[in-house]
């Protein structure tokens, strides 16, 4: 029975499992490898050496480990940041009507993409217009601009599509410029089809008309954690450096001065 109630209870979150268990894992690993190490320097060195030694040596590893980090063309076991999307901003009846500057001109500085450059966007759109029903009494995402059922309710690549991309040029080398895109959309015409016949090609609802999808790409920060790591190690271990520096400048005053005493001989 005691088996049957844990084995039930594994998937269940609560505060316990995993924020209380997460950080005594990490305080605990913390613990009993940086501090075995720290015991044994302070044992041979002292606690303050020993202190200043083991944190040169984790810093100085960190600076490393964080310089591979970088400079891995695809960090797969490195911290991550968001990946770069697109996202929904608005849906209005024309560009013209757009909360943003730049995409009221896209179709004059915009450049138009084709049906394998639409596909890449199709994705973001079905993500914001079609409606995500929640399971197992779970809340429904928000989602702001849903307006069909599925995916097939509506066309994105029909005849005189307008699908346009303006913006995301390199600024200051590190930065980008706002990117944006613009999807026209239309509702599907729903044909009845009998049985054994062979369904029309979709065609858009001429009573429907057209809307335009706003979408801002996300450059994301996928790279942005392995920097800070590496810049916060960076400091770290300047700091110890430092610190070991002024220990042995203080020693070797200390020695001029004739206030270092010498080890007893057993």
């Amino acid at each position: 029975m005691s088996v049957f109630v844990l084995a039930s209870s594994a998937g269940e979150k609560t505060l316990w499992d995993p924020t209380i268990l997460g950080v005594l894992v990490v305080l605990s690993a913390v613990g009993l490898f940086c501090g075995s190490v720290y015991l044994l320097l302070a044992t041979n060195l002292g606690a303050r050496l020993g202190f200043l030694v083991a944190g040169a040596c984790l810093s100085g590893f960190m600076v490393l480990l964080s310089s591979l980090w970088i400079t891995t063309a695809t960090p797969l076991n490195s911290p991550k940041g968001r990946p770069a999307e697109w996202e929904v901003k608005e849906v209005v009846a024309d560009p013209s009507e757009s909360g943003f500057e730049a995409v009221r001109t896209i179709f004059e500085e915009g450049e138009a993409q084709d049906a394998e450059q639409l596909a890449q966007l199709r994705s973001a759109v079905d993500t914001a217009l079609v409606r995500v029903e929640p399971e197992g009494g779970e809340e429904p995402p928000e989602q702001p601009f849903a307006q069909f059922g599925s995916s097939n309710d509506y066309l994105t690549e029909f005849e005189g599509y307008r699908t346009y991309v303006v913006g995301g040029d390199a600024k200051n080398i590190f930065w980008h410029e706002p990117r944006y895109a613009v999807v026209e959309i239309c509702p599907r015409l729903e044909v009845e089809v009998a049985a054994g016949e062979r369904p029309p090609p979709p065609e858009c609802d001429p009573l429907g008309g057209t809307e335009f999808v706003v979408m801002q790409y996300d450059f994301g920060s996928l790279r942005q954690p392995p920097w800070i790591y590496f810049g916060f190690s960076v400091l770290t271990f300047g700091l110890f450096l430092l610190g070991l520096h002024w220990y042995e400048q203080d020693r070797r005053e200390r020695a001029e001065a004739g206030q270092l005493r010498p080890v007893p001989s057993s």
